[in-house]
């Protein structure tokens, strides 16, 4: 047996029942940069805390603190300490507004095809720990479509695409949605893939976004692809960045922060309606498998 196929047996092993408590994983992405999918999944986050969630963001841009950047939050340790490093699941959470969790992610995902059997076993151990710990787990992924994020996106079951009305941001989600179509770890019907449409300046623009991109993904795509919500062009939005404050911290009562709130009451209803996802342990064997195969 070769390291590869003792690997995959133990997360085999691992692997939690789907009947057991999980935590919901939501998976946000980007066909480029730019586009605000950060500002979305902070933002996100703290909705989502505000309705009594308990909420971890983990950083998959790895090599970029995105996260921490945002929040001007400087963690002391990131996933690749708890990988390889020996330090546990709550010495990596830093905590920022309205209690929100994040783990930097450091480049420990890039790392995944080389761990041993101990720390894949140390890795899955901590993972379910993690599920008991958190109801909701936002996964933001690196924009673009390297392996790393299309890895992350077919790993999901729920994905929230942020595209904006620039020509290049629609061109390039199209071009995520297409190489995960032909990703060999996707699993149509397992991945629902619901789009925000950012930066618009009014309804009639966000539904003509959704559908350039949602027509030719029906027609020529094997993917399932819902429209999710509109947060309009706010210059308060820059400010917060600038000012490393989230939104909805800063200026909760201004458009784009109402908006994202509607879309975390929006995932909050759609949560009673359908079935939760397979957790975060499960989520990251997912992700192993794939490194393994490549």
């Amino acid at each position: 047996m070769d390291q590869a196929e003792g690997l995959r047996n133990i997360i085999k092993k691992q692997e939690i029942e789907p009947k057991q408590q999980t935590a919901r994983v939501i998976t946000v992405t980007s066909g480029k940069g730019g586009v605000g999918k950060t500002s979305v999944s902070v933002n996100l986050a703290i909705c989502l805390a505000r309705q009594g969630k308990r909420v971890v963001v983990l950083d998959a841009d790895f090599g970029l603190a995105n996260i921490e950047i945002m929040l001007g939050i400087r963690p002391k340790y990131n996933l690749a300490d708890l990988m390889f490093r020996g330090k546990s699941i709550q010495d990596t959470i830093t905590y920022g507004p309205e209690g929100i969790g994040f783990i930097s992610g450091g480049s420990g995902i890039n790392e995944m095809a080389n761990l041993t059997r101990e720390q894949v076993f140390h890795l899955i151990q901590k993972m379910n720990e993690l599920d008991r710990m958190a109801d909701v787990i936002i996964v933001d992924t690196g924009a673009g479509i390297g392996d790393s994020v299309l890895e992350f996106v077919a790993a999901s079951t729920e994905v929230l695409l942020v595209a904006t009305p620039e020509p290049t941001s629609i061109t390039d989600a199209y071009a995520l949605l297409k190489s995960l179509n032909r990703s060999s770890s996707y699993k149509p019907g397992k991945t629902v893939v619901k789009m925000i449409a950012n930066q618009v300046r009014n309804d009639g623009e966000a539904d003509e976004l959704f559908e350039k991109i949602g027509i030719v993904v029906n027609k020529f795509l094997n993917i399932d692809i819902e429209y999710l919500g509109a947060i309009p062009y706010d210059h308060n939005m820059q400010k917060a960045v600038m000012r490393q404050e989230p939104l909805s911290m800063t200026t909760p009562n201004s458009a784009a922060a109402r908006s994202v709130k509607r879309i975390a009451d929006i995932l909050e209803n759609k949560e009673i309606e359908e079935e939760r996802g397979y957790g975060i342990m499960q989520f990251f064997s997912r992700v192993i498998r794939m490194k393994f195969n490549h």
